[in-house]
């Protein structure tokens, strides 16, 4: 493997996963994709049982982004150690679901599937409505870059729909049917997602998590129980119009994630080697 390639990673310079988690900004939409995966019973039960989510969550989501990150960022060697890790953490993860006592493990395809699906689900829908428009196009080519990757994670390439449109309507089928739902289990991890910590009042998380809920299918807002009115939805609309526009003279240290940013010295360090 060439230094280049190397230092490339899994994506690199132009494509759309480099575009898009690039921006601090889709970070607003994780608490969405935290209560997407949550309601599916087998996540759930893997988070309660497995997790140590609910003692420290700051924690816990430091290292889910530091990995998410190195996926994305790292050089391919760094990118691919982090899908290992995480292969061999989900290969551990097995047991009985509290609501109806079903055995389980990480490994179900359809879990996997359905986190994969949230994760691109929602950075897509956060970045075209508070950074930038996508095209059909886009979606599609950052769909495509990611199936990838869910493949290394343990998703069967048959399980994995061809399209953005085609995954989004699986997402759609799961919540309709009830295989995707909140239980318990969803709702109690629904606390510490939305009120991580009590130093800060409700009302301050709740403006925290503003992005996400109003990402979150409106059914499982539902479920969840989570308050929403027709002011919240004109104050978020407000609020994507003012990130859009303002976002383009945000300075890059302000703008992006510094993974972003090494990953770029990186790659433009290994071109210069090359000459």
């Amino acid at each position: 493997m060439s230094r280049l390639d190397e230092a490339t990673g899994l994506f690199g310079p132009g494509s759309l996963a480099w575009r898009i988690d690039r921006e601090v900004m889709v970070l607003a939409g994780g608490s969405c994709a935290l209560l997407m995966q949550a309601a599916h019973p087998v996540v759930a039960a893997g988070v309660l049982e497995h997790s140590t989510f609910a003692t420290d969550p700051f924690g816990r989501l430091k290292r889910t982004l530091a990995t998410s990150f190195d996926v994305v960022f790292g050089s391919r060697s760094r990118a691919e150690a982090a899908i290992r890790r995480v292969n061999g953490i989900h290969r551990a993860v097995r047991g009985r679901q509290p609501n109806d006592g079903a055995s389980y493990t990480a490994l179900d395809p359809e879990a996997l599937l359905w986190v994969h699906a949230t994760l691109i689900d929602t950075a897509l829908r956060v970045y075209g409505r508070f950074v930038a428009p996508l095209s059909p196009g886009d979606e599609q080519a950052y769909h495509a870059e990611a199936a990838a990757v869910a493949e290394h994670l343990g998703v069967p390439p048959s399980m994995l729909p061809p399209t953005i449109v085609e995954l989004r309507a699986w997402m759609t089928a799961m919540i309709g049917d009830g295989r995707v739902r909140v239980t318990p289990a969803a709702r109690e991890i629904a606390r510490t997602v939305l009120y991580p910590g009590s130093w800060l009042p409700g009302i301050a998380w709740e403006a925290a998590h503003l992005v996400s809920v109003a990402t979150l299918p409106d059914a499982l807002r539902r479920q969840y129980g989570i308050a929403w009115s027709p002011a919240r939805a004109r104050g978020v609309n407000a609020l994507a119009r003012l990130t859009r526009g303002a976002l383009p003279f945000v300075p890059p240290p302000l703008r992006f994630v510094p993974h972003a940013r090494s990953a770029e010295r990186r790659v433009r360090q290994a071109v210069a080697a090359t000459r």
